[in-house]
């Protein structure tokens, strides 16, 4: 049976099967009864997580809640990813209480060896990637034996850290039997802001309010259908809202008038019409009743030992007693109105002594203890606000940012002494820039300011604020905000760090000049604000760097950034696949420094990674649009190059409409040679050279002192089609100069490589030295790129011999990249050189998706599905599910075939 008014919607939930649907809409609008409705119906296993506001900042609160059922199924998933999630719920491997409590405070029980002696728990915040495998592994499993549903209501309500691993694992739903659905409250509706960020970008279904004849006949079918004018009342207060219809029409049967003169005559706002029905029921309660609703309506666990008090409650309605056993009984409310109207049903004075009395109870659990205590406060109270302090740093040590920060600020609130309470909001702010809210920091930063004119605590606020606003378009502010920090010693260099990354993001002159007279001899910054001066000795530097970092995750990805603004990309990538393999054992990646790591994948060939790296960088939701650009303009490139040209243009567009290009020239650089690409892949050489000719200025200078160079050889290929030359090869030389002092190998080949293209009757020393280069090997596609216009060269030049084996050397290279469009005009090439088809069709490895590639090769190096999908962030019915199409078509039958044909392919 479905929902009066709701047919499209329920057949749109219960045809979700597998995959993701997020529910939106009004408190009331009947999210929840659909999601209901889908657990009745669904034949498999059905896991729910149920946001409350009591535990939204308990992190991974919602998780255990998730997983309370299914505990014993842990057992089947790998030792470390077991051990990172009962961790994360504060359970040791030997779980026995199944409550929900803080970790082991030495982490201990995180801590195996793994075969090549890492200690993979090291302490420190756990890793949010190998949590979000682990998830999603146990799901996929379960799904293995049953089909899956995931019910996720309140998602507002959901802490952080359980809301950002279910996002994780939605994000790699497979073909497998497993799908989420979840409800959310509309923005604005109470819930906290930017709280469901993570799930941004799934498949919406929002409920609008029901249109006049649903709302009549959901009224009909009320006990107490009201009449009269009482009805038209009723619809009007109601404006659609379901819940709102029901629960007037309860009240107009309670009462059993249709008087147009009674009392409730004059409508009220609907947030206190609603709450104002809610807590109508409560008068008809025992007082015993009322009191147990009001405990449980301060903590929805608090359900011990009052079941029997709170029958009366259930028969009416108000609310069912969910779970007992091992993870103790909770109260689920039939609305979140509902709670709040039980809540504040009731003078302050009872609610500050029904947290008080829960606190008393919770003192095995300090971080609950610490949050009722400071709902119980009167006032400041040193005390408590220290236990908040506490909680915040055991939040922080779990990766709960989102709660570490509303614990700060919850203590600064409480602190008697005007330091404390500034120095706690600026620890508040160091924590909340970690999640990626600039207007959070800035508030708190504000607070704090208000408060102290203490020099450090200032600095330390300014430093916070430009940090976060770093990833954001606000280029100016971040700018001067961090170079105001820099003017305290204990943080210039930090500060000028992120400074630099401010500048680079602009791409604004006058920053890097500021940034670089204040960089003195520090090589990070130095290499950002101009990685063209002194190239030779800031790659130098770098080993002695890499070993100081002392394998630290976050220092190596700066590292790995590094290597790449200076070209040397395969070193570059090795930092990066060190760092992020110390990373999943229990580091924690820099925000923002993700795209950095895919562009050096995207260079080096490996386009799948570049791919990963673009969506979990725009999966961070943070609700920065400058960062959700840089991860939309990197998987524009990737889609480019494999030819999914249509996807890659909206990408590409998508990231140009989310910043200001002439502030944001960085991210706005990079989109256009994503664009141009995505136009040379379509043959359209008139739409490539307006995107390439607008990474230099009129005067034919870089948009951008590093990104737009990387460009010049694409810039002379498409004027040499459309009658540009003259133009292009202006720039060409205006580059040439300006990167004369040191260029880099990269810069000298695609140099070459335009000199050739725009000057064919003196190209062969320019193609020779390109190809010569030693360094060549670390850009496949742009090698691959100049034997093909060598060949093409050589074979207007009747040299038909030669170029064909240039032809099938660039053609091996395309196959094994994956990129159909120069496949196709390699093979037009080998065509007119006498060639009348490739030899022997295409390679069966390289037929594959660049993907299924990389989970052939893992799985060659004897790799299981289960650490394929932890490195490739899959779940491992997924990596089966690539192997048993890509099987056929390799012609083989067994994992153990599979070294052999990649050795056979040339391709190890």
């Amino acid at each position: 049976m479905t929902m009066v008014g709701r047919e499209s919607e329920s057949a749109a939930v219960l045809g979700v099967t597998s995959g993701v649907l997020i529910l939106t809409g009004e408190p009331g609008a009947g999210k929840s009864t659909l999601l209901g409705l889908a657990a009745d119906r669904h034949q498999g296993r059905v896991l729910r997580m149920t946001g409350s506001e009591s535990e939204a900042n308990l992190t991974f609160a919602g998780l255990h809640q998730l997983l309370r059922p299914v505990l014993a199924e842990t057992a089947r998933l790998p030792g470390r990813q077991r051990s990172a999630l009962l961790g994360a719920m504060g359970l040791g491997d030997d779980f026995g209480g199944g409550g929900l409590g803080p970790a082991k405070p030495d982490n201990a029980h995180l801590r195996e060896a793994e075969p090549d002696g890492v200690d993979t728990g090291r302490g420190g915040p756990p890793d949010r990637l190998l949590l979000g495998v682990a998830l999603l592994t146990l799901l996929s499993d379960l799904a293995r034996q049953s089909p899956v549903l995931v019910v996720a209501d309140d998602l507002q309500w959901i802490d952080a850290g359980s809301l950002e691993l279910l996002a994780f694992a939605a994000r790699r739903i497979g073909d497998e039997p497993l799908a989420v659905l979840a409800g959310a409250r509309d923005p604005g509706e109470g819930a906290r802001g930017g709280a469901t960020a993570p799930f941004s970008g799934f498949p919406l279904l929002t409920l609008d309010p029901l249109d006049a004849t649903a709302a009549g006949l959901l009224l009909d079918r009320q006990p107490y259908p009201p009449t009269g004018s009482r009805r038209l009342r009723i619809l009007d207060q109601a404006a659609g809202n379901p819940l709102a219809l029901i629960e007037l029409a309860r009240a107009n049967g309670a009462c059993g008038a249709d008087s147009a003169g009674s009392a409730d005559g004059e409508l009220l706002p609907p947030t206190d019409r609603l709450m104002r029905v809610f807590a109508a029921d409560l008068e008809a309660l025992p007082e015993a009743t009322r009191q147990a609703l009001l405990l449980v309506a301060a903590d929805d666990r608090a359900v011990a030992g009052r079941v029997e008090a709170l029958a009366p409650a259930e028969a009416a309605g108000l609310l069912r007693i969910t779970g007992g056993g091992r993870g103790g009984w909770r109260a689920r409310f039939r609305h979140p109105l509902i709670r709040s109207a039980i809540y504040h049903s009731v003078p302050l004075a009872a609610r500050r002594q029904a947290h008080r009395d829960l606190a008393t109870l919770l003192g095995a659990e300090p971080d609950r203890r610490a949050w009722h205590l400071a709902a119980a406060a009167e006032g400041p109270d040193e005390e408590i606000a220290a236990a908040l302090e506490e909680s915040a740093a055991r939040a922080r040590e779990r990766g709960g940012y989102t709660a570490a920060t509303t614990a700060l600020e919850r203590a600064a609130e409480l602190s008697p002494g005007r330091r404390d309470r500034a120095r706690r909001l600026v620890a508040a702010a160091g924590a909340a820039v970690s999640t990626g809210q600039p207007h959070w920091v800035r508030r708190l930063a504000a607070q704090a300011a208000a408060l102290t004119d203490d020099p450090e605590l200032s600095a330390e606020a300014s430093l916070r604020v430009g940090q976060v606003l770093t990833l954001s378009t606000e280029h100016d502010t971040a700018m001067s905000l961090l170079l105001r920090a820099a003017e305290d010693p204990k943080l210039r260099r930090v500060a000028l760090s992120s400074a630099s990354v401010a500048g680079f993001y602009s791409g604004d002159e006058e920053y890097r000049l500021a940034v670089r007279a204040r960089a003195h001899d520090d090589p990070w910054t130095l290499t950002v604000t101009d990685p063209t001066a002194h190239r030779s000795e800031r790659v130098a530097a770098i080993p002695t760097l890499v070993g100081r970092a002392d394998g630290d995750p976050a220092r190596l990805i700066s590292l790995g950034a590094m290597a790449w603004l200076l070209d040397e990309t395969a070193l570059a990538v090795r930092i990066f696949d060190d760092a992020l393999h110390r990373w999943r054992l229990g580091g924690s990646l820099p925000i923002g420094l993700g795209c950095s790591a895919g562009w050096s994948y995207l260079d080096h060939g490996r386009w799948a990674q570049a791919r990963t790296a673009a969506v979990n960088t725009n999966s961070a939701g943070a609700g920065l649009p400058h960062l959700d650009a840089a991860a939309r303009s990197l998987e524009a490139a990737a889609l480019a190059l494999t030819g999914r040209t249509d996807e890659a243009r909206a990408a590409g567009s998508a990231a140009l409409s989310l910043v200001d290009p002439h502030r944001s020239r960085a991210v706005a650089v990079r989109a256009r040679w994503a664009l141009g690409m995505a136009a040379v892949a379509d043959g359209d050489h008139i739409g490539a050279y307006e995107q390439f000719r607008l990474l230099f200025t009129a005067d034919g200078d870089p948009v951008h002192y590093a990104c737009s160079y990387p460009g010049v050889a694409e810039l002379a290929a498409a004027a040499v089609r459309t009658g540009h030359g003259a133009e292009a090869a202006a720039i060409v030389e205006r580059t040439a100069d300006r990167l004369a002092e040191d260029p880099s190998p990269r810069m000298r080949i695609l140099i070459h490589r335009a000199r050739a293209l725009l000057e064919p009757s003196q190209a062969e020393p320019h193609f020779t030295a390109a190809l010569a280069e030693p360094a060549g090997g670390q850009w496949p596609f742009e090698r691959a790129q100049i034997l093909l216009d060598h060949a093409e060269w050589l074979r207007r030049r009747h040299r038909i011999t030669e170029a064909r084996h240039q032809l099938n050397t660039a053609l091996e290279t395309f196959r094994r990249l994956g990129a159909p469009s120069w496949i196709d005009r390699t093979q037009a090439e080998l065509r007119a050189a006498g060639v009348e088809s490739a030899p022997a069709g295409p390679d069966a490895l390289t037929s594959l998706s660049p993907q299924q590639q990389h989970i052939i090769r893992l799985a060659a190096q004897g790799l299981s599905n289960r650490e394929i999908g932890e490195r490739l962030f899959l779940s491992p019915r997924t990596v089966g599910s690539h192997l048993y199409r890509s099987f056929p078509k390799l012609g083989v039958t067994a994992r153990s075939q599979l070294r052999d044909l990649i050795e056979a392919s040339g391709q190890s």
